[in-house]
């Protein structure tokens, strides 16, 4: 393996570290670069090294990885194996950022997805599968190459990992992930632009992922959180025909959608991190989104070029740049006059249990479409009450959460959400989703659903039914650390990509590669 000097990737250097920690050569120094060299690259990764410490760690992603080096070095007694990771994930994001900046630091005008960019796929009649990220989630080529799916986009030649908005709604992404298929500028629609005030059209799209789409061509897709929402929403929209220039859409495009920890129904999380309860629309106005709020807005406003190519919020399309926006226009986002929060038009108002029951009474489970779920799930039940089932099994991130959200009661002053809603079927969870959630769409209306145990159970697969599987894992069960989710991670998406290939297609089964 080669040492992070020599040009190792991200992944690399941070396995070198944890499996030599006596190692110097995980990067550039450690400790800040040495008095005797001149100013040079390593001056500059040093610099940002530092800085990055400040700026980008409290994102939810990089905290994952780090906390997630930190409890695994705790547990096998590797105290300075995982402190060592700690400066080496640090370092080795700086290395990355210093080369975004050297590359990407130069006046932008219109975002454009050249051709060559686009992955290309063999020809042999296999759909391709698209994995779409969740909420805080990134595609392919963002954060220095960081995989949001840990690697499992390896495991078949015809993967694509769309990057698309991570904070922005359920509809704009939906509009984004059709273009990004097909090709073409990204349109999210004249009358729900005006509505929400901000662009028509986003970035293009010189020529689609899978250009071929169609009926004929339909798609797998994997979508994890949010992601899985997304999904439901883009196939209503083709089969509305809502994209315009295209007339021949069709829900028959979506051969097979597979929820991973699917936010389908909502969850109380949002309540706790400062969505009313009352509407499940507007903010608290002291709370922890009200924080993230204020962050996304000084991002996006700043506008740093080669900042925005290593992560992004996704709200180009608000013009919420100092370019655009001006002092008094980043005065009025701040004060919540103007943008994306003051609108609504924002992730957080489609995951409450409100926002989730107004999408899911335009959505349909299609006739002809495979439809899997795995939820999961990290409390028991102790004496009829509801706790983590786990210290060490649950992140350090969300054990917090997962306590809190396994007592969540709805206020009693408050209409509850919908009709015969309790507090105790919503208790079981992950630390991000209530489990009842994840299964399959059952508010306001329950969509036809069989829970399994054994794969086997549903073979052959029917379409137009929500098969479900409860898991025992937290939410980020198949994301970000494979090495964390252990065997399970492998069994779990080779049974993913098996499904999708031999057992989910329209009239005769597909033949593979290298299969008579």
């Amino acid at each position: 393996m080669l040492p992070c000097s020599a040009g190792a990737s991200y992944i690399e250097c941070r396995t070198t570290a944890l499996l030599h920690p006596n190692r110097s050569d995980h990067g550039p120094m450690l400790n800040g670069p040495s008095p005797n060299i001149t100013f040079s690259r390593q001056w500059v990764v040093w610099i940002l090294n530092s800085t990055i410490n400040l700026m980008l760690r409290p994102m939810w992603v990089m905290q994952s990885e780090r906390f997630s080096l930190l409890w695994e070095g705790q547990k096998k007694g590797k105290e300075g194996s995982a402190a060592l990771a700690f400066e080496e994930e640090s370092t080795a994001v700086a290395s990355d950022l210093s080369q975004s900046l050297y590359e990407c630091f130069r006046p932008r005008t219109q975002v454009v997805v050249r051709e060559e960019d686009c992955k290309a796929l063999n020809g042999d009649g296999l759909p391709p599968i698209v994995l779409v990220h969740g909420i805080f989630g990134f595609g392919k080529g963002r954060l220095g190459g960081l995989s949001y799916f840990a690697g499992a986009e390896k495991k078949d030649e015809r993967v694509l990992v769309p990057d698309l908005g991570s904070l922005t709604s359920i509809h704009d992404r939906a509009r984004e992930l059709f273009y990004y298929l097909k090709g073409g500028r990204v349109d999210y629609g004249e009358e729900h632009s005006k509505n929400y005030g901000h662009s028509q059209f986003g970035k293009v799209y010189e020529q689609g992922h899978y250009p071929e789409w169609d009926e004929n061509h339909p798609i797998h897709f994997v979508g994890h959180s949010a992601g899985a929402q997304v999904v439901r929403v883009l196939q209503q929209m083709l089969a509305d025909k809502t994209f315009g220039g295209y007339d021949n859409t069709s829900e028959n495009w979506v051969l097979s959608l597979t929820s991973l920890s699917g936010a389908l129904n909502g969850t109380t999380r949002t309540f706790l991190d400062g969505m009313q309860p009352e509407d499940g629309r507007l903010m608290k106005p002291v709370c922890l989104l009200q924080l993230c709020r204020l962050g996304v807005i000084v991002y996006d406003w700043i506008d740093i070029p080669w900042l925005k190519n290593y992560y992004n919020f996704g709200f180009d399309h608000f013009n919420l740049t100092w370019k655009k926006a001006g002092l008094w226009g980043l005065v009025d986002y701040l004060l919540g006059n103007i943008g994306p929060f003051a609108s609504g038009d924002w992730i957080l108002p489609d995951l409450t249990i409100q926002g989730s029951m107004q999408l899911n009474s335009k959505l349909s489970t299609f006739p002809n479409t495979y439809y899997f779920s795995y939820a999961t799930k990290r409390t028991c039940k102790i004496m009829r009450v509801t706790v983590p089932s786990s210290i060490l099994g649950i992140h350090p991130l969300l054990f917090i959460r997962v306590l809190q959200m396994s007592q969540w009661r709805h206020p009693p002053d408050v209409s509850p959400p919908f009709k015969g809603y309790r507090d105790e079927d919503w208790h079981d969870n992950d630390g991000a989703l209530n489990t009842i959630s994840m299964t399959h769409p059952r508010i306001p209306t329950e969509h036809p659903s069989h829970l399994i145990v054994d794969d086997l159970e549903c073979q052959p697969l029917q379409p137009g039914i929500w098969y479900y599987k409860i898991l025992e894992g937290d939410h980020i069960l198949f994301i970000v650390n494979r090495e964390r989710a252990g065997v399970q991670f492998d069994l779990i998406y080779d049974g993913i990509f098996q499904r999708c290939r031999k057992h989910a297609f329209r009239s005769t089964p597909q033949t593979l590669p290298n299969q008579s």
